[in-house]
């Protein structure tokens, strides 16, 4: 049977990803990981991002007013790009496809990709650095720790948390540009 090179590379980098998402997910079992990241999850949710854009204006006044209605900017865009691409795409969430990998958290929806709380943590990161760039390492660390926890916790295969920043990249930057032109 000949196969075509592109079948044959993309074959080889599904095997990747799965193989990347299972030795992620095997570091569930460690002591304390599945609480911290399950913690750290939560927060990527929307929780710990309507906590930040409400303590904003109480925070930094009129500046963290700007910053809270363009974080509400950036999630308007973000939320209905990650729906219709997770209907569009329907593909799987790891933890409901392979035996061996544990579900270590509670699943928003039905559908593996992108990752919406890598696409949200990455375009709210962005908004935050660029209104407080101080606060730039803080949101890197967060959204790190956010797109390792989608992974680890058996949501997420690697490549919708990659894909998911991608986005959320775009969407940030993108949001800069239109929040700019408003104001």
């Amino acid at each position: 049977m000949n196969f075509h090179p592109i079948h044959r590379s993309r074959d080889a980098f599904v095997f990747v990803d799965q193989r990347i998402t299972r030795l992620m997910n095997r570091s569930i079992s460690l002591k304390g990981v599945r609480p911290f990241f399950n913690l750290v999850s939560s927060l990527g949710d929307g929780k710990g991002w309507y906590a930040l854009m409400i303590a904003l204006p109480v925070v930094a006044g009129q500046r963290g007013l700007f910053a809270t209605a363009h974080l509400i900017v950036a999630g308007g865009i973000t939320l209905p790009i990650y729906k219709l691409t997770k209907l569009l795409t329907r593909r799987a969430r790891p933890c409901n496809t392979f035996e061996e990998i544990i579900r270590g958290g509670k699943q928003l929806d039905e559908y593996s990709f992108p990752s919406g709380h890598v696409m949200h943590a990455v375009a709210f990161s962005i908004v935050i650095a660029a209104w407080f760039p101080a606060a730039a390492t803080t949101m890197v660390v967060v959204t790190a720790l956010v797109a390792l926890s989608r992974v680890i916790l058996g949501l997420h295969y690697a490549t919708d948390v990659v894909i998911g920043a991608v986005l959320g990249f775009w969407i940030g930057t993108l949001s800069i540009h239109l929040f700019s032109s408003l104001t």
